[in-house]
Formats: structure tokens, C-alpha cells, sequence
């Protein structure tokens, strides 16, 4: 067997290529659109099946440079953090506080529950960690930022374990999620219990839109912007390393760039560009993932077929559970409540694009639901991954 040994500037070239693919054959495959599979995981996935045909043949093995995967991840992440608003926590009121809450609820339990079922398995619990809340609530970002954490201590194959976890989990999400939310409105008649549109609700989102509009001339800034912040986040990752625990390399910035973003809300000193900040993460997570996935080695994952899909069994019927017997009835048994439960599926077990296609096929059936297109997102996008880093690196630390 040749090694082909592929530089980080290839490599990069070839996680643009799987990108273009990926969205070349989303537009084209329904699919993959509907399940809203992300283009990088889509090119990505199939150069790495054919990378594993060559492997198992005999033939040859590709080793890339993944130098650009760390840097693109900590961007990422690092764009994540500005997300932590805690002006819209407050703005949100108690609805969202309570959704923030059962959201954090859930993260724990998706790890306990994957811990717990390994063990019953006789399965390394670190392995159970990559079907929790890792490739859960985290997705592919997650799962490819925190499996080379796990790989650390000594589980080989665990990127690929949580990026094939997070795979399963888009497509799950999506399954169940609408028809659950369909289901409860039918059962409980809750098209009587729509309400009208709450001002509040409404001019929060407007709020949320206005900040988030973009402009050319301030991506230049935002860009200073996060590499300041992911500079400064090094400092506190070295600082954190200091208590012996294990931290992902990016979890300095998120936290410094939460900072940042708050005392800018608070004293109007620091502008932050939320748009910009937002589409360069975007564009980070793109090449992340894309590099994250030509890099897996899927024949690492024979030996542990059977054991993966129990685990993610229990996963998708814990889901289900949590979203139809905890989020609908704590979120208030009514219309809102059903929408906000499809989209929980969506983000719980997939992403918030999940959630929002979720959501969107039951308002267009029935009527839109302000309340969950406000809530969904900012606990989604805003609170879950950076409150989910940190419960992952705790169980890590201590299972």
C-alpha cells in the first residue's frame, strides 16, 4: 500500500472541492435538501468512502494536513461565543429562561444516558460520549471539534464515531420532529389555542434582525475582531489547562468573546460585528467541517457497529420522550408549545437549520408561531453550543 501524503494547502483546496460538491449535489438530490444535510458532510462523506475503499483494498492511504482544521474550528467556535447574549436572555423572559433550562436539562441527560447505556454494553463510556450530547445538540461542528479531545485519550476513531452520530442525528431530527408536532396538534386540538402575535415577541426579533444586518465595509473589522478575541482566548485556555482538566483549544475564545459581547451590550463601548461575526463563522465551519470529514477513517468504525447503533437507538427514543412528555408540556401544552417541540427534535438531535425546517412545515400547514421562531433560535444558535462545551468538557474530565 502507497501513502500519499496530501499538504495543508491541498487539503484545504480539497475541503473547498467537497464543499462545492456537496452543494452541487444538495440542489440536485431532494433529499439531502429536505433533511438539510450540510454541503461539506455531503462532498466530504463520499470522498471519504472512496479514501476508505482505496484503504481497505490495499491500495493506498491519503494522510492529510489538518493544520487548517484547528484554526478554521477555533473561529468558529470563537463566533459561537459572541452569540451568548445576555441582554436577550433577559429581553426573552421567563418563556426563554424556562426553554434555556429544559434545553440544559437535556444536554446532561443525552450525556448520562450515553454514558450509562455503554457501561451496560461494557462499552469504554468515552465511546458512549460520542453518541451524547457531542454529535446531539453539538452536531457536526461539535462532534469535530471534541472527537480529537476524545481520540486523546486513547479512543481511536472517535471523530469518526461522532460525525457518523451526527449524521444519523440530522436525519432523525427531521424524521420525528414535524410529524410529533403534527401529532400533538391533532390529538389536543391545539389550533384553538393560537394566539395572537405578542408585541414583545416582535420587536425582539426585529431587534435581533437589526443587529444582525451585514455590511461590506465592517468585515474587515470583524475579522480584527475575532483574531483579537481568539489571541486573548489562548491566554485563558492556558490558564485553564493550569486546573488539570482536559479543555477543547477553542474554549478560551468562546468564553473571552462572550465577555466581549456582553460588556458591549452593556456599556456601548465595544461594537461588535454580529452579521459579519456570523457569515465568517459560517464560512469557518464550512471549511472546518469539510477538512473534519475528508480526514475520517470510516473503517475504524467496524468493530463498533452494533454498539452504535444501540446507542443511537436509545438516543433517538430518549429524544422523542423528552420533547413530547417534558418540552410540550412545560413550554404550555398549547399551539406554540407543539411548534417549539418539532423544532427541539430538529436542534436536539440535529442543528437549528433542522429545527427551523422543522417548524416551517407546520406553520405553513397551520399558522405561524412567533413564540417558537423566537425562542428556537437564540437558545439554538445562541446558548445550546457554548452551554453544551462545557457540560461535554465537564463529563469528559470525570467519567
Amino acid at each position: 500500500m502507497i501513502t500519499i501524503a496530501v499538504n495543508k494547502y491541498l487539503t484545504l483546496a480539497i475541503a473547498v472541492g467537497v464543499l462545492m460538491l456537496g452543494q452541487f449535489l444538495r440542489k440536485r438530490i431532494r433529499f439531502l435538501e429536505t433533511f438539510c444535510i450540510p454541503a461539506p458532510v455531503i462532498g466530504g462523506l463520499i470522498v471519504a468512502i472512496l479514501s476508505c475503499i482505496l484503504y481497505v483494498c490495499g491500495i493506498a492511504e491519503f494522510v492529510f494536513d489538518d493544520t487548517f482544521r484547528e484554526i478554521c474550528m477555533v473561529f468558529f467556535f470563537t463566533s459561537v461565543g459572541f452569540q451568548a447574549n445576555l441582554a436577550v436572555l433577559k429581553e426573552g423572559g421567563k418563556d426563554l429562561l424556562l426553554f434555556l433550562v429544559q434545553v440544559i436539562i437535556l444536554i446532561v441527560l443525552q450525556n448520562v444516558l450515553a454514558v450509562g447505556a455503554s457501561h451496560l454494553m461494557g462499552v469504554n463510556p468515552l465511546i458512549g460520549m460520542c453518541t451524547g450530547s457531542v454529535p446531539m445538540v453539538g452536531g457536526h461542528g461539535t462532534a469535530g471539534a471534541f472527537g480529537p479531545v476524545i481520540e486523546d485519550f486513547g479512543i481511536t476513531g472517535a471523530t469518526t464515531i461522532a460525525t457518523a452520530a451526527a449524521t444519523f442525528g440530522l436525519i432523525a431530527g427531521s424524521l420525528i420532529g414535524g410529524p410529533l408536532g403534527n401529532s400533538l396538534i391533532g390529538k389536543y386540538n391545539l389550533l384553538d389555542t393560537i394566539k395572537a402575535e405578542d408585541e414583545e415577541e416582535l420587536e425582539i426579533l426585529e431587534e435581533d434582525e437589526e443587529m444582525h444586518v451585514r455590511h461590506t465595509d465592517q468585515y474587515a473589522p470583524a475579522v480584527f475582531e475575532l483574531a483579537v478575541v481568539v489571541g486573548l482566548g489562548t491566554i485563558v485556555s492556558t490558564l485553564l489547562t493550569k486546573t488539570g482538566m482536559t479543555f477543547p483549544v477553542y474554549i478560551g475564545a468562546m468564553i473571552v468573546a462572550a465577555i466581549v459581547r456582553n460588556i458591549g451590550e452593556y456599556t456601548g463601548k465595544i461594537k461588535v460585528y454580529m452579521g459579519e461575526i456570523n457569515d465568517l463563522g459560517g464560512i469557518c465551519l464550512s471549511l472546518f467541517l469539510g477538512i473534519a470529514m475528508i480526514t475520517l477513517k470510516i473503517w475504524q468504525l467496524a468493530a463498533l457497529a452494533l454498539p452504535l447503533i444501540v446507542l443511537l437507538a436509545v438516543q433517538l427514543v430518549f429524544m422523542y420522550v423528552f420533547a413530547r412528555f417534558v418540552i410540550f408540556r412545560f413550554m404550555g401544552r398549547d399551539y406554540d408549545a407543539a411548534v417549539i417541540t418539532a423544532g427541539t427534535c430538529g436542534f436536539g438531535m440535529g442543528a437549528t437549520p433542522n429545527a427551523m425546517a422543522n417548524m416551517q412545515a407546520i406553520c405553513d400547514k397551520y399558522s405561524p408561531s412567533i413564540k417558537a421562531y423566537l425562542l428556537i433560535p437564540i437558545v439554538g444558535s445562541l446558548f445550546a453550543d457554548f452551554i453544551n462545551s462545557l457540560v461535554i468538557t465537564f463529563f469528559i474530565n470525570f467519567v
